[in-house]
């Protein structure tokens, strides 16, 4: 029972900390003034794909957590989400698609230094993370057009 005590904390800590984030950090009028590139997604795209990857970043982190072999990927981990929720209130609140770049680029690195770590022991885990690369690897992509057009 504690074991999936602990999941639940990890999802609402992943979950509702990114639902939190992105209530509280909205495009608005400055995102809507900028020059986008011709593959920026619609926006009611970003909320479903970003819940889906948090539950993933959160049973990830939690199978992690629960292993003593891997407590240097859960530094990783950490990593990724602190970057992960620092990216909207930089780039949406702070109008910043500079620094915005500098912290997705760290977080790729977290993500990619967490899948490496976790690989050869918990490759659920690593699997777990790759949609998440993908994603945010085309967000780095849309981040760094959104800097380049502007």
């Amino acid at each position: 029972m504690t074991k999936y005590f602990s999941l639940v904390l990890f999802l609402l800590l992943v979950v509702g900390g990114g639902l939190l984030i992105g209530a509280t950090n909205v495009p608005g009028a400055w995102h809507a003034a900028l020059n986008k590139p011709s593959f920026n997604p619609p926006n009611w795209i970003f909320a479903p794909v970003w819940t889906v990857l948090y539950v993933f970043i959160a049973i990830a982190g939690w199978r992690v957590w629960q292993r003593q072999d891997l407590r240097e990927a859960m530094w990783a981990w950490w990593s990724q989400l602190g970057l992960n929720f620092l990216w909207s209130p930089v780039f949406f609140s702070l109008h910043s698609p500079g620094i915005a770049m500098v912290v997705i680029l760290a977080m790729l690195a977290a993500i990619v230094v967490f899948m490496r770590l976790v690989w050869n022991n918990d490759r659920v885990s690593g699997l777990l993370f790759a949609p998440y690369l993908a994603w945010v690897s085309f967000a780095t992509l849309l981040t760094m057009a959104v800097f380049v057009l502007n």
